[in-house]
């Protein structure tokens, strides 16, 4: 059975992030939380997830920002912004900086795990492509070697 996907939630809210923290557990995930960029930044560094959750309003830094931070820790780290003030420009800058989704306050709770759900299962396939990819590389560069060292036999 695979590993329960990890899954930090950043938001300034402490009632959010609880509440957040508690439904993805009951759903099986393994969660963390940050209250700021910095602290988000830091757990990500110190840190494998899956994906993020992101207020787009932080305390220390907008939310963009963060995306910019954590994309350096972990690329292929699914990130969905999410925000109480919906504007449209908002909506493009997150995605510009490399948001995977945009969720808006108040939370559809079915709508995020949903969401979650859908992100994750492309990151798994993406992996498991990947996977595959490096593979066929290695067994066709075995195959390589071993033909050139048999031609160089005496």
């Amino acid at each position: 059975m695979a590993e329960p996907a990890r899954i930090l939630v950043v938001d300034d809210d402490e009632s959010i992030r609880k509440t957040l923290a508690t439904i993805l557990e009951d759903h099986g995930y393994i969660v963390d939380t940050a209250q700021n960029g910095k602290e988000a930044t830091e757990k990500s560094n110190a840190n494998f997830y899956n994906l993020a959750l992101i207020d787009i309003r932080l305390p220390d830094m907008e939310g963009t920002k963060l995306l910019s931070a954590i994309k350096e820790t972990t690329p292929k780290m699914v990130k969905i912004m999410i925000t109480g003030y919906p504007a449209l420009n908002n909506a493009i800058e997150a995605l510009n900086k490399g948001a995977d989704g945009y969720v808006l306050k108040p939370v559809n709770i079915d709508n995020l795990l949903n969401t979650i759900k859908e992100h994750l299962k492309k990151q798994q396939e993406a992996k498991k492509y990947s996977q595959e990819k490096v593979a066929e590389f290695i067994e066709t560069r075995a195959k390589e070697l071993e033909t050139m060292s048999l031609k160089k036999a005496p």
